[in-house]
């Protein structure tokens, strides 16, 4: 059996992932790539770095696939600088050396334009950009994927968020293609993992990933996704498989049972389209 303590800082962060949170990290991770089909040969994936401990286990996942699939496929790894400051643009840095990702960053006005423009609740603002200067990078770089690290707390939170606030149901896909960058997808291959799990994986490798770093929601916290996040655990008191509920349901969609949808052209059709046809 080999010894952990001959083993680099990079190293074992890579062997906890493959053995001691195989069950919880690994295994969902192969899952979503092969369910939702995310990787083919061939594909150059550029890998949103935020800094964060969700972007952090994401590089690594793709890392060690890279390393042990049968898939061919490039990686860049790029993290855009939205504003940060001097000590947490440090953060990044350390954490990447540490984990032995090779790091691209770039800088943008991102926070200064969302705060100056965004109102009083900049961040889909901030989030438009951010992920538009994702693209752009990742298209400079030659990629025809990017890869964001949305985990299945997410994808709950959207289902929940969309049903409370948004009167409209729609869920967070594993996959999409770009509407403003041809030729373009963007990829979830975290979609299976929870985040409690990322939380247990981080806390045993001794990690020390940023948080969001907005100068704006270091103020406060507000806006309808933090009211989700902090309903879900009451539910979660209540009814124990309400996450699995939630993102179930986003597959179980019966058409015969709903008010009306949108096709994918984002034509309206109404229950009362077909109603007598189904009553013959």
């Amino acid at each position: 059996m080999e010894d952990n303590r001959s083993l680099s800082p990079r190293q074992k962060i890579e062997q906890s992932i493959i053995k001691k949170f195989r069950r919880e990290l690994w295994r969902p991770f192969i899952k979503g790539v092969q369910e939702f089909e995310l990787i083919e040969e061939g594909d150059h994936i550029a890998v949103a770095m935020s800094g964060g401990k969700d972007s952090l286990l994401l590089a690594k996942l793709l890392q060690e696939l890279k390393r042990h699939g049968k898939v061919s496929f490039e990686l860049s790894f790029i993290s855009m600088n939205p504003g940060y400051l001097p000590e947490i643009v440090e953060t990044v840095w350390h954490n990447a050396e540490l984990c032995g990702i090779p790091l691209e960053m770039f800088d943008t006005e991102v926070f200064a334009v969302a705060e100056e423009l965004g109102g009083e609740k900049p961040c889909y603002l901030c989030a438009r950009m951010r992920r538009g200067n994702l693209y752009a990078k990742a298209r400079e770089l030659g990629a025809n994927k990017l890869a964001l690290g949305h985990h299945l707390d997410d994808v709950v939170e959207t289902v929940l968020l969309n049903v409370l606030f948004g009167s409209s149901y729609k869920t967070m896909m594993p996959k999409l293609h770009s509407t403003n960058f041809e030729g373009m997808e963007l990829i979830r291959p975290m979609t299976y993992i929870r985040e409690e799990d990322i939380r247990s994986w981080v806390r045993y490798n001794g990690l020390t990933p940023i948080d969001c770093a907005c100068v704006v929601t270091q103020r406060s916290n507000f806006g309808a996704r933090e009211y989700v996040k902090g309903l879900l655990p009451k539910l979660r008191e209540e009814i124990p498989n309400v996450d699995a509920s939630l993102f179930n349901s986003a597959r179980n969609v019966e058409l015969g049972a709903i008010l009306g949808y949108k096709d994918l052209e984002g034509d309206y059709h109404s229950f009362l389209d077909h109603y007598e046809e189904r009553g013959k």
